[in-house]
């Protein structure tokens, strides 16, 4: 898998994402602090320089680039890794995607806009949504899906637990989005938001070991 054009891609977002960062702090009076934290009720409850707080998810984006350029090369399934590229490309690409939305969400502030956190949630929300649409295209690997030591060492089951875990995580990026977007109580919309992701990210582990029994039964028994 190429990943030049990608990590050049990243390079490229983030220094306009610096750009915009002192030009965006450079708009504002000396010594103002924006957001870079909210509770559980969506007050904000962490703030830091302006500066600060929008290099933050450049610095970011950069790791992102580097970890994902790794992948490729550390990947010891090689002859598979082919298989997984359209999900490695396209959480790479989400994920800076979630970086941009997050830093104008971290701006917005400074140009009379208050967001709030619920855009974030929603945000997570749609980025599994589009993982979960790329899961069941990929083959197993040690870096890339939902990597147990029954999916890794299977290809049935690993296409069978990342058909369900697809579904999974599309069914927790659509509840994200209508939590992060409808005006729900705080405990309500935090509870439908961690119920998501552990449900997304537990249930395909589970149904994974499952197969793997299941399977394993019923050749010894045969």
């Amino acid at each position: 898998m190429k990943t030049r054009p990608l990590l050049f891609l990243t390079l490229v977002v983030a220094a306009a994402m610096a750009g915009f960062a002192f030009w965006t702090a450079a708009q504002v009076p000396a010594g103002t602090e924006l957001p870079t934290h909210w509770n559980i009720s969506g007050e904000v409850d962490g703030t830091m320089p302006a500066l600060q707080a929008l290099l933050v998810p450049v610095g970011v984006t950069l790791l992102i680039g580097v970890l994902f350029a790794a992948i490729p090369m550390i990947e010891p399934l090689q002859d598979r890794l082919s298989g997984s590229a359209p999900l490695l490309r396209t959480a790479w690409l989400s994920t800076i995607a979630l970086m941009v939305a997050l830093q104008a969400i971290i701006a917005a502030p400074a140009f009379g806009y208050e967001p709030g956190y619920g855009v974030i949630i929603a945000l997570v929300g749609a980025l599994f949504l589009v993982l979960g649409n790329m899961l069941p295209k990929s083959r197993p690997g040690f870096f890339v899906g939902i990597r147990t030591p029954w999916t890794i060492t299977s290809a049935d089951n690993w296409v069978a637990t990342h058909r369900l875990g697809g579904k999974l995580f599309m069914l927790a990026g659509v509840a994200m989005i209508a939590a992060g977007l409808i005006d729900l109580s705080p405990v309500v919309r935090m509870v439908v938001v961690l119920g998501s992701v552990i449900a997304a990210s537990l249930v395909p582990t589970v149904y994974s070991w499952w197969l793997w029994h299941r399977t394993s039964h019923s050749q010894s028994g045969a």
